[in-house]
């Protein structure tokens, strides 16, 4: 299957208010809730875009950058932003938002790489990215140094 999907076509943003259960006794969020949240967003958007079941093959380094409080908006945003035979790399955010205080902050990202599944649950090709609108290239592009850079600091960091 070498058609191609749009990165459009794969974006999700997924909403969850901080709910006492995926919260610690701190009443700050659970960070493996977080990844959940995250994993769910990036099976999601790769299975818009491949239209095929998906399974995580990785998932690269995540910092929590700041705190999620209970009662916070959790806004998570993903998108493939590029492909292989049969994976998707897939950027996923995470937002924090707490509207009486008209503050908001992101404080997680990762990388993911999912692998599409045909009917048998052997990988399958997946379609080519395309990015038709300067906006799509611009969310590509940026993903791809967000990703370079991450790599490079990581390695650096060994």
């Amino acid at each position: 299957m070498h058609d191609a999907a749009t990165l459009a076509e794969s974006r999700t943003v997924m909403s969850e208010i901080l709910m006492p259960n995926d919260a610690n006794n701190l009443g700050r969020a659970l960070g493996g809730s977080i990844l959940h949240w995250m994993d769910i967003c990036a099976a999601i958007s790769s299975r818009r875009f491949s239209r095929r079941q998906v399974v995580t093959a990785s998932m690269d380094h995540v910092d929590f950058l700041g705190p999620i409080d209970l009662g916070d908006i959790v806004t998570v945003e993903g998108y493939v932003f590029e492909t292989g035979e049969t994976s998707m790399e897939v950027v996923v955010s995470v937002r924090a938002e707490r509207p009486s205080h008209d503050e908001k902050g992101e404080t997680a990202t990762s990388f993911f790489t999912m692998v599409a599944l045909d009917d048998d649950e052997t990988p399958t090709a997946v379609p080519d990215l395309d990015c038709p609108t300067d906006d799509q290239k611009t969310l590509r592009d940026d993903a791809l140094r967000r990703r370079e850079k991450r790599r490079t600091s990581l390695s650096a960091s060994r």
